[in-house]
């Protein structure tokens, strides 16, 4: 007799945000456009905090000392701030690259709507390309809007004397939720449902084996648990090994390991490619336990399937009862969810 307990509840579900940006260019008209430019938003979800990550490449060789990136609802014309974008907060996430100084940059949110960096000490142009990262910018609050940022180069640090400028656009996105569940599982098996010892002698050892295998996506893994009395015939029983003990031959004896033995010669490892392994009292080699409600076999989280052979040995004394002895032994696996 065999019972399988499989106690599981949970569900998982995987949420995956999805941004789309929208690159586009326009331009102003100025001294000198600004090439290669882009802008590339951390995410696209509306009224999101993110960074923002300007790259593009400046014509002209004259000190850059402040810059500004504005954002608009039009690439050109006057310029309205989008609902609900935001700088406050908002700050440098690194010291900008290809401005010419490496250092002393700093940010600016004096003016609404404008990302702006400064430094006045900066007397080296610009070359290769340019990058400024902000962080903490909170997007505007309409879904699937474009808008445009207004790029700005000055040769002073009052953003007053315009030497190169250029649009980019982007556009903030709805999400897209993508859901997905897995089902709780856990596979175990027994391969027979009979175990023949044998006729039983105080001049050697009996021993028998049955096979059971198991594996589970619980995230604890799980426990197999056995269950049942020692041999019995009516009133007259053989002692169950209480504690891991070898099998001596002669006295009354009862118990059973998970692992390979060499006396007796009987059981093997357990095998197979999870995590499941024989535990402790059943899993030293020539030792032999039998009590109820033990655990025999566990995996500590979500496991591959593993193959275990139950190894049952007894003995007995010169003066135990005769009789037919027997036992049901009913094994519980548990996952862990």
């Amino acid at each position: 007799m065999k019972t399988l307990k499989l106690v599981a509840i949970r569900t998982f579900v995987a949420v995956l945000a999805v941004a789309t940006l929208v690159p586009a260019l326009s331009t102003m008209v100025s001294a000198a456009q600004i090439t290669n430019r882009s802008v590339t938003i951390g995410s696209s979800a509306a009224s999101a905090s993110t960074s923002y990550t300007f790259n593009f490449t400046v014509p002209t060789t004259t000190a850059v000392k402040s810059a500004s990136f504005t954002a608009c609802t039009t690439a050109s014309g006057a310029c309205t701030t989008p609902a609900g974008f935001s700088i406050t907060g908002s700050s440098l996430a690194s010291q900008p690259t290809g401005l010419g100084s490496a250092t002393g940059w700093t940010a600016n949110t004096a003016t609404a709507g404008s990302l702006r960096i400064l430094n006045a000490a900066n007397a080296t142009a610009s070359s290769g390309s340019q990058s400024v990262v902000f962080s903490a910018v909170t997007n505007p609050s309409a879904t699937n809007s474009t808008y445009f940022f207004r790029i700005a180069t000055f040769s002073d640090s009052a953003w007053t004397t315009s030497i190169d400028n250029g649009t980019v656009a982007t556009s903030t996105a709805g999400q897209v939720t993508v859901t997905a569940s897995v089902d709780e599982t856990l596979t175990f098996t027994l391969s027979s449902s009979t175990v023949a010892l044998g006729t039983l002698t105080s001049s050697a050892t009996n021993s028998g084996t049955s096979t059971m295998s198991a594996s589970t996506n619980a995230t604890s893994g799980y426990a197999v648990t056995v269950n049942g009395t020692t041999l019995t015939s009516g009133g007259n029983t053989i002692t169950a090994l209480a504690s891991p003990t070898a099998s001596t031959i002669g006295s009354k004896q009862f118990g059973l390991n998970l692992v390979a033995n060499t006396t007796p010669a009987v059981g093997t490892a357990v095998s197979g490619t999870g995590t499941g392994t024989a535990q402790t009292g059943y899993n030293t080699t020539n030792q032999f336990k039998f009590v109820t409600g033990d655990t025999v076999a566990a995996a500590t989280g979500p496991t591959n399937n593993n193959a275990y052979t139950m190894s049952y040995i007894s003995n007995i004394d010169p003066v135990t009862n005769p009789g037919a002895y027997s036992t049901v032994l009913t094994y519980v696996a548990t996952a862990n969810f």
